[in-house]
């Protein structure tokens, strides 16, 4: 079959342009900036795992928020009350309503309206109307008042979105460079921040509400007492450890701040942080210092008092400074806060990671030659296999890489370690498309064909199964997309692009030099050897005659590997159990001993310390804390402060803390991903065959399955969102080698229709088992630089995926077999037992 020059001007300008989109990632930074304009897209962007920086996922506090609301409720209607004289302790918070009892029936009718009038509109729900954001409901002499769920998504979209453009405002303070500041879900923001290593400053820009007020200070009560009166809080200091018995109504709220600056006292050199209010905040600050000539005045920030200054004469300038034993950063990060503004709601740090730059710059590093040696391995193994023939899938395979890196640019993808992992798999997998079509036209050859007719049904007849394979592998990639997170949702999309990819590549580019090849040389019969000759041909198996002893092996693996679930069990990764984990290294070697006493001294739980790098790094792992996510920051400096007391020179290359929340939410994703992509996969096949193949196919996966969990149990390598990857990544592959078997089968069904299935089970497995084992040994050799140099990040995906690619090639080949076998034989015993039963019912 030709193919048009229209056709071929296609595949040409794509393959340049990939290439040209591919290009800025390998150009000095000077000749990009120089040929800037003849770029079709900028570089690759790395992700932070390979240039360093900090990644924070900040949860809006629903509860807080719901409170705020409750607080501005209670406060509006005893205004109301105020003004229709009726005493303002008639109202008051019960759990989630506000309840105002008024036993006088006249008082209750003039405050009903008022409160009514509270309520304000939220959101359109068609033909005009709208629905309010509180209930107001009377019973006997009782008002309660209670949020609706709509005016509370209401508020919690508007919180989000302004404490969006206020985080926006704090980091842009700080001079983070390209920062990543965007809203995740309905109440959570993902913060990530390039270069910014320690983000302790980050937690206390983005953690702090920053709700500044003024308050006087009541001299008259015992700071230290239990039960204040009636207007007055007791609050601690922000720094000095003492109590101050501050009046609880506000005196200048901080909304009047017009300016705040961090400078130093020129008298004692310490920092401080100046304020300046509106005009009139400026007015009622002179008020204020005029009349309480004498006494102290408070400046409360998040409920703690940062300052408490005598007042020595009236002040009328509107300005003021707070000192407080502060340092100059956290001066500068108050100046910020005050600045940008108070957030509507307290905002949750429950996810937090940063890397250093030198672990980033060696993830490159190590990415590169792990990449380079995995793609030299399947090219050295493709010329042994194929001869000359092989350097043109190497061809193929080479525009795969690149076409797969210049789309990540034109999608403006974030590469992450994962995501150079689902490159150089993708490599190793876009070969299975190249061996099926090489097997495929050996066969036309040996039977007889010529050279251009052994070419096009070679691909032809290998275009279908290399449709069914990809779709397969490709399910199962899309769901970990979506359910994926971070550097995971990184591997999917690399993966999904490279199966893409490799289909253009395998049958258009491959097909067009192979077809070039054959007509410049007027072949009239196309041999494919390898580099050592002509290609044996493997004795025929029996595979059916020991299905019994294969699928008794099969059973015993997979349940030591039940058995090894529940014992041990498996290593969760601190994605699933939540915790915190710092890898630290110094220049001298470390004394584990010391670092372990120390932290054990600490009461956070279990420490667990693993040393590498030559003595000189070690990986910190502490348990989840009791409690919420803020209890993990609190551990986290803890072991900070610990390690540089014990190690002065330590430099910390990355943290993690996964709090409760997150944890528990990537564990749920992460198994549903898995459940979900085997009911896809079961649909699929279903529809492309028959049931009994899609059961078969789902029954030999789940032994797979099972197996690489105790894998993952009795190597002790962490089960964590990479591991989710691998196993979701080996079902696809899984599966796809199935359908190799399959469709062969399927073929072979229609060819020999009186064949006996056992038989011809036989000949479809012995015709494909070179395939299967070719392209397994092109997977693993692939994975193999990784797994051997990749790092601890991908450790968890590499190994499994090894033994993984071995389970499904001697399931494909010894076990998907004979199930099939025995449920075709139950099937056809059940339609022979029900046949004479219908027929007698109809008699």
């Amino acid at each position: 079959m030709r193919t048009s020059k229209w056709a071929i001007l296609a595949y040409v300008a794509i393959t340049l342009f990939g290439i040209l989109a591919a290009l800025p990632n390998v150009l000095p930074v000077a000749v990009q900036q120089q040929y800037a304009a003849l770029l079709p897209v900028k570089p690759v962007t790395l992700g932070l795992d390979l240039k360093g920086g900090s990644h924070l996922v900040l949860e809006v506090d629903a509860a807080g928020l719901r409170k705020a609301r409750l607080d501005t409720l209670l406060n509006d209607i005893r205004g109301a009350l105020r003004a229709e004289r009726v005493p303002t302790s008639s109202a008051r918070i019960a759990g989630d309503v506000v309840a105002v009892k008024i036993a006088d029936q006249a008082d209750r009718e003039k405050v009903l309206p008022k409160i009514q009038e509270l309520a304000a509109p939220v959101g359109a729900l068609g033909f005009g109307s709208s629905s309010s954001d509180i209930e107001v409901m009377t019973a006997d002499d009782t008002i309660t008042v209670k949020l609706t769920e709509a005016g509370l998504s209401d508020r919690m979209t508007a919180a989000v979105e302004q404490s969006l453009e206020i985080i926006r405002r704090r980091v842009d303070q700080v001079g983070v460079a390209e920062p990543l500041i965007q809203r995740v879900g309905s109440d959570r923001i993902l913060v990530q921040l390039p270069g910014l290593q320690d983000p302790t400053r980050l937690r206390q820009l983005l953690g702090s509400t920053a709700q500044m007020s003024f308050h006087m200070v009541d001299t008259s009560v015992d700071p230290n007492t239990t039960t204040p009166p009636r207007g007055v809080d007791i609050l601690p200091g922000a720094n000095d450890g003492a109590k101050y018995a501050v009046e609880s109504r506000v005196a200048i709220s901080g909304e009047r701040l017009a300016d705040a600056k961090a400078g130093f006292n020129q008298q004692t050199n310490e920092p401080i942080v100046s304020f300046t209010f509106d005009s009139q905040g400026a007015r009622q600050f002179a008020e204020i210092t005029r009349d309480n000539v004498g006494l102290p005045f408070a400046i409360v920030l998040d409920g703690k008092v940062l300052t408490a200054p005598r007042i020595n004469e009236p002040i009328p300038g509107g300005q003021g400074q707070i000192s407080g034993n502060f340092t100059a950063q956290e001066a500068t990060v108050l100046s910020a806060l005050l600045r940008s503004g108070a957030l509507p709601a307290p905002l949750t740090i429950i996810e937090e990671r940063s890397v250093g730059p030198n672990l980033g710059s060696d993830s490159i590093r190590m990415g590169i030659y792990t990449g380079l040696a995995g793609f030299a391995l399947v090219v050295v193994l493709m010329v042994i296999l194929y001869g000359a023939w092989g350097m043109i899938a190497n061809v193929g395979l080479l525009l795969h890489t690149i076409l797969t890196i210049g789309v990540l640019g034109m999608l403006g993808s974030t590469l992450t370690l994962p995501g150079i992992a689902g490159i150089i798999l993708g490599i190793g997998m876009a070969v299975d498309a190249n061996i099926l079509i090489n097997a495929r036209i050996r066969e036309e050859t040996e039977g007889g064909a010529g050279a251009m007719k052994a070419l096009d049904i070679g691909f032809n007849k290998a275009y279908a199964t290399i449709i069914d394979s990809n779709v397969t592998t490709l399910s199962g990639t899309i769901l970990l997309f979506m359910f994926g997170t971070g550097p995971v949702r990184g591997f999917a999309v690399t993966m999904m692009l490279g199966i893409v990819i490799s289909m253009f590549t395998s049958v258009t580019i491959v097909r067009l030099l192979m077809r070039e090849v054959v007509v410049r040389r007027k072949m009239k019969r196309l041999e494919i050897p390898s580099l050592f000759g002509g290609v044996p041909h493997l004795p025929k198996i029996s595979f059916m005659k020991g299905r019994y002893v294969a699928i008794g092996m099969s059973a015993f693996l997979s349940i030591s590997s039940v058995v090894l679930f529940f014992t041990p069990g498996l290593n969760y990764g601190i994605d699933f159990s939540g915790g915190i984990q710092v890898e630290t290294t110094s220049t001298n070697k470390l004394e584990l001993a010391t670092l372990r006493h120390e932290l054990e001294g600490l009461n956070i739980g279990e420490v667990a310390l693993q040393e590498f790098g030559q003595g000189q790094s070690v990986l910190i792992r502490v348990q989840r804390q009791p409690g919420g996510e803020q209890e993990q920051t609190v551990a986290l400096n803890k072991i900070k402060d610990t390690v540089a007391k014990v190690v002065p020179d330590a430099s910390f290359e990355r943290t993690e803390v996964v709090g409760p929340t997150i944890s528990a939410e990537l564990a749920r994703s992460g198994f549903l991903a898995v459940a979900l992509a085997m009911l896809a996969i079961l649909l699929y096949i279903w529809w492309r065959f028959e049931w009994h193949f899609a059961v078969g196919a789902i029954a030999v996966l789940l032994l797979d399955i099972t197996k690489t969990i105790g894998f993952f149990a009795l190597t002790g390598v962490d089960f964590n969102l990479t591991a989710i990857a691998a196993l979701l990544t080996m079902i696809g592959y899984s599966v796809n080698d199935k359908v190799v078997v399959y469709d062969r089968m399927r073929e072979n069904m229609r060819k020999y229709k009186s064949m006996p299935f056992a038989d011809l089970i036989d000949m479809s497995i012995n015709q494909v088992i070179a395939r299967c084992i070719f392209t397994s040994t092109a997977t693993a050799l692939s994975l193999v630089p990784m797994a051997i140099w990749g790092g601890d990040t991908v450790k968890s995906f590499a190994w499994p995926m090894i033994f993984g690619v071995i389970v499904a090639t001697t399931s494909s080949i010894y076990i998907g077999g004979p199930i099939l076998l025995f449920l075709s034989r139950w099937w056809k015993d059940r339609e022979a037992t029900r046949a004479p039963a219908v027929e007698t019912a109809k008699n």
